[in-house]
């Protein structure tokens, strides 16, 4: 029987960086062989976007680096923790949020900073909200998530191997 991970990305909206996450890891986990199976979701702390497309910015800055991008936004609720193995919160306030509606000790331990994951994170470890920037915003978002994905991908890895 194959094990199954399951992550969810959370940020404020689910329309910049968490859909970013989930398209980076989706897409990823395409090329990686982690010998198990991981599903990947994004979600918001915050219900102003539920059923919007992600930011057209977002959308585009995934489409440079080929990395495709769907789905609609949607919140996060205290029944997601049953589903999620890895809660990965954008920034402190969202991971506090998320804390915050956690129905135990045990669902409020599955949630991180995605930024724990990322090598060049140097103490920073909000990705911050390219909403009301420009473009460059996205473009430094997508390449702190990228990092971050990618020790995220060596933590699952190691942490399945080790079973």
């Amino acid at each position: 029987m194959t094990e199954t991970t399951r992550v969810c990305f959370v940020c404020l909206g689910n329309i910049c960086r968490s859909p970013t996450a989930e398209a980076i890891m989706a897409h990823r986990l395409g090329f990686e062989d982690l010998g198990v199976h991981v599903e990947v979701e994004s979600a918001g702390t915050g219900n102003w976007h539920v059923g919007h497309p992600p930011d057209e910015r977002a959308r585009d800055e995934a489409a440079r680096r080929g990395v495709p991008m769907a789905g609609t936004a949607r919140q996060f609720t205290a029944d997601d923790f049953a589903r999620f193995d890895i809660v990965l919160a954008m920034d402190t306030a969202n991971m506090e949020a998320l804390r915050g509606i956690a129905p135990d000790a045990a669902a409020a331990d599955k949630v991180h900073l995605l930024r724990e994951f990322d090598p060049a994170a140097d103490g920073e470890m909000d990705v911050p909200d390219p909403y009301f920037g420009g473009s460059r915003g996205f473009t430094d978002v997508f390449d702190m998530v990228d990092r971050s994905i990618t020790g995220l991908i060596g933590h699952i890895g190691s942490a399945t191997a080790g079973e």
